[in-house]
């Protein structure tokens, strides 16, 4: 892959993880990486389509050089994300663990920061893995990160832009609600994304389908609730009147779904006994085990 951009020492990095040159990758390189379609005129790298995952930089930007990260969240499907601090990364201690959890660790953190270590470089046929393993890995930091003040204020921006979209739920979509993501593990490949309203508290999939493929570890289980305790003024104060059945204007009494549960027990009981050859009656279960 074609990276540019004049070496840079970092300064702050963690001590042996500087040792090599740092690097920028360059807007031209992304477009290399990236290419404009075909019906799209010179300059132009937005587009209407959710296939499409090239970079949405375009125009003057060409010409300057940008970090990983800022090539990573500017991808299409990928505005989801907010831009972490370098600094937050070099740090150590924000990273425990995740070491055991994304292969090729060190190789996708170098990545993510932008260092070049000469020393080791991997064939050109594992820089794919390298580079899903640098996007889990960020992923990952991702989650934790939202949960400092910092990454909170950035998520917030994007939760008043709308971004994540607007509860499904017919009440809270009349109030234009809007949503955060969540995730139901904290660990990778359990589960996609999913989005989480603070008026009717409930967990949805989400209307965006960029956004339901994003794994639901980069969001993690904590920072939707963690964000409404912080911001508590954006939870709405309103109690949502639950919908009520009707038959011909009139409310299905509760008994109703009471006498159907026992029905459908009593059916399961009497499916679930048999007749034995001598007579007696035994449970299915019974004959089953013999």
């Amino acid at each position: 892959q074609a990276r540019r951009g004049s070496p840079a020492i970092r300064r702050n990095a963690p001590p042996g993880r500087c040792a090599g040159a740092g690097f920028r990758r360059s807007a031209v390189a992304m477009a290399q990486m990236f290419p404009i379609p075909a019906n799209k005129p010179a300059g132009d790298f937005s587009t209407d389509s959710e296939e499409e995952e090239y970079s949405e930089i375009s125009g003057s930007e060409l010409d300057e050089e940008i970090t990983w990260i800022e090539w990573f969240c500017h991808l299409k499907g990928n505005e989801f994300f907010v831009e972490v601090d370098e600094e937050y990364i070099q740090d150590d201690f924000n990273l425990t663990g995740l070491s055991a959890q994304v292969p090729y660790y060190e190789y996708a953190l170098n990545m993510i920061l932008d260092f070049d270590d000469q020393d080791e470089q991997l064939p050109e046929d594992q820089q794919p893995l390298v580079e899903t393993a640098a996007q889990m890995l960020y992923g990952l930091i991702h989650a934790r990160f939202i949960l400092t003040s910092r990454g909170m204020g950035a998520m917030l921006d994007k939760y008043n832009a709308f971004i994540y979209g607007i509860c499904p739920l017919s009440m809270c979509e009349a109030m234009n609600q809007a949503v955060l993501p969540i995730g139901q593990s904290d660990l990778l490949r359990q589960g996609s994304a999913k989005v989480f309203c603070p008026a009717c508290r409930e967990v949805y999939w989400p209307r965006s389908t960029r956004l339901e493929c994003l794994d639901g570890a980069y969001f993690g289980t904590s920072f939707a609730h963690l964000f409404f305790l912080t911001y508590q003024y954006l939870v709405p104060n309103v109690v949502l009147t639950p919908f009520v059945p009707r038959l011909y204007g009139f409310k299905i009494h509760k008994s109703v779904k009471e006498n159907l549960r026992k029905q459908r027990d009593q059916i399961q009981r009497r499916n679930a006994t048999w007749e034995a050859p001598d007579g007696g009656a035994r449970r299915g279960d019974e004959i089953l085990a013999d």
